[in-house]
């Protein structure tokens, strides 16, 4: 089993994708404050906070559980350098319909 109980593989049915993001361990392993500082390979735009026109892409509509859609800009890229892995569910329109 991987992310939301999902098998690589199976057919699921829904109307977001999940998606389990690890990250790797960064060239300086700990931050300033002592914390362990992990990389994680992509750049996010937006939130409740700015301008959504601004954003090419959306943020994932939710990550280990928590709904991105109401964060602002900041408390989302802090979400993001906190944890070690990411259950993400992503929405996006073309998805197809459920039956």
């Amino acid at each position: 089993m991987t992310a939301y109980g999902h098998s690589a593989g199976e057919s699921i049915e829904c109307l977001s994708i999940a998606i389990q993001l690890k990250k790797e361990e960064s060239k300086h392993p700990v931050d300033q404050y002592g914390n362990v500082a992990y990389r994680v390979g992509f750049k996010i735009g937006g939130g409740i906070d700015q301008d959504p026109s601004c954003a090419p892409f959306k943020y994932p509509d939710q990550v280990n559980g928590l709904d991105f859609t109401l964060l602002t800009h900041e408390r989302a890229v802090k979400y993001i350098k906190k944890y070690a892995v990411l259950d993400m569910l992503v929405a996006r329109p073309g998805l197809p319909a459920l039956h």
